[in-house]
């Protein structure tokens, strides 16, 4: 049997055994982690979501947290002649075996969810359970204290969708993004370079410390 599962904004196509290096996950190397967002089954019957696949998932250990390899990319600034520089990059990345694909019953396993070190806190993280996709997209929308992401340039509904499903409900986490943050979730929300244009940061700083 193999699973199609998605993560980190990519797809994947797994089977039990296989080695693969997703983006960084909130997980120690020797951690069991599930990846509840399976888009197809394959194997003596092929089954596909609409988008997920109910009660699918795919259990992984966790082998070392590593570095891909560099990038090296340049950043052009629109009407600014003469203006640009180059930048070296190296993606956090994890590590995974996979162990089990569970054609059904995913959501009841107790195993933890897979997320992205990005995303959330550290609490968040070790209280986190396995959830049908949608709620967690719902929940996301919904979060306790989440702000209007929408006051950002060039943000609206969707986009918003898109921030909540990768974690990102407040002014506060955006403000704090690093270089490596900005080209992760430039891949994640597919605009690279958008965020440094529109200046989400500096925007998100004013707006975080109304």
């Amino acid at each position: 049997m193999f699973a199609v599962m998605k993560t980190g904004g990519k797809q994947y196509k797994v089977q039990s055994g296989d080695t693969l290096r997703v983006e960084k996950l909130a997980a120690d190397a020797g951690e069991t982690v599930q990846f509840n967002d399976v888009l197809m089954l394959g194997g003596d019957t092929t089954v596909v979501g609409a988008p997920f696949v109910a009660g699918a998932a795919v259990q992984a250990e966790v082998v070392d947290q590593i570095k891909g390899d560099k990038l090296i990319h340049f950043v052009k600034r629109r009407r600014k002649h003469s203006s640009q520089r180059t930048k070296g990059h190296r993606q956090q990345l994890t590590l995974l075996k996979i162990t089990e694909i569970l054609a059904e019953g995913g959501d009841k396993t107790g195993v933890k969810a897979a997320i992205g070190a990005g995303s959330v806190s550290g609490g968040t993280v070790a209280a986190a359970k396995p959830a049908p996709a949608k709620a967690v997209a719902e929940d996301a929308g919904a979060a306790s204290g989440a702000d209007d992401l929408k006051q950002l340039s060039g943000v609206g509904p969707a986009l918003e969708k898109k921030l909540h499903e990768a974690g990102i409900t407040t002014f506060a986490q955006i403000a704090a993004w690093t270089e490596e943050d900005v080209e992760k979730f430039g891949e994640v929300l597919s605009f690279k370079g958008r965020i440094e244009r529109e200046g989400w940061i500096e925007q998100a700083q004013k707006l975080a410390g109304k």
